[in-house]
């Protein structure tokens, strides 16, 4: 089946890499017309020209309000409508609870949660527009669980999911449906400085990252495999799609279990 989302129109943030690259070539090959956003000009034109045509990249950096309302008028503007909000743009923000400062609150709260509640309170009106839509926001366990991140991370991944089940509530009345998917640990490159440090290094350098992650992640939880991002993506089209329609204020956990697990598996 490659059609779920025809006729759909997309914008995911953060698309340049990882879950959101993995979401954006997902929802193309099922009929979406995507627009993918991110801070790197190089690696997204490169990305939205290898998945064609029906992909297309806008320069955004989800810190900034002016470029999230900037992203959501350049896919309304290309496409005439906005029919999916992915807001998946994230990274590491915080410190250990003794050296976190207010640099790192500041920064944290916008890119993990301003992001996300300007993401959505933009997409309101064309999604109003188009007869309704589906927003996504890409929350995490650490919001559930503890030391799943660092205290600050934690924090507002959780404040995500909240503000994802409020959200809901207001917005369904308008046949918007508001979710959350919170990863497990997934292999990509936030657990070594997210997309800007995978940048500065080599492919060989990441590759070499990614194999050894794959399997400690492997071990840690009852599947005894590793979390992709094509997982993650997935999930993304099941909410997107017309399977999900009837969900709506749900965090959808995909993490093999590892939110069951009392204890930590021995090393």
């Amino acid at each position: 089946m490659s059609d779920r989302l025809a006729g759909k129109v997309a914008l995911i943030t953060g698309g340049t890499s990882g879950i959101g690259a993995a979401t954006a070539q997902l929802f193309a090959e099922q009929g979406a017309k995507v627009v993918i956003s991110g801070r790197s000009v190089e690696k997204g034109s490169t990305l939205a020209e290898t998945l064609g045509s029906a992909v297309s990249f806008c320069e955004s950096d989800v810190t900034q309000e002016l470029d999230i309302a900037k992203a959501i008028k350049f896919t309304v503007e290309q496409h005439g409508k906005l029919d999916i909000l992915f807001n998946n743009a994230g990274g590491p923000v915080g410190a250990p609870l003794d050296k976190i400062t207010q640099a790192h609150i500041d920064y944290g709260v916008h890119l993990l949660l301003s992001s996300v509640i300007l993401g959505t309170r933009y997409a309101i009106e064309p999604m109003k527009a188009a007869g309704g839509g589906c927003i996504i926001n890409n929350s995490s366990i650490a919001g559930l669980r503890y030391r799943q991140g660092d205290p600050l991370y934690s924090a507002l991944k959780a404040a995500v999911t909240h503000f994802t089940k409020m959200s809901g509530i207001e917005l369904g009345p308008h046949n918007i449906r508001v979710n959350a998917i919170s990863p497990g640990a997934i292999a990509t490159p936030i657990f070594w400085g997210g997309s800007g440090r995978a940048n500065t290094l080599s492919d060989e350098d990441n590759a070499r990252k990614m194999e050894k992650l794959q399997a400690n992640l492997a071990r840690s939880v009852p599947l005894g495999k590793t979390g992709l991002a094509e997982d993650i993506a997935e999930a993304a089209l099941y909410l997107a799609s017309e399977a999900g329609r009837f969900v709506n204020c749900h965090d959808l956990v995909v993490d093999a279990g590892r939110t069951s697990m009392f204890n930590e598996p021995a090393s």
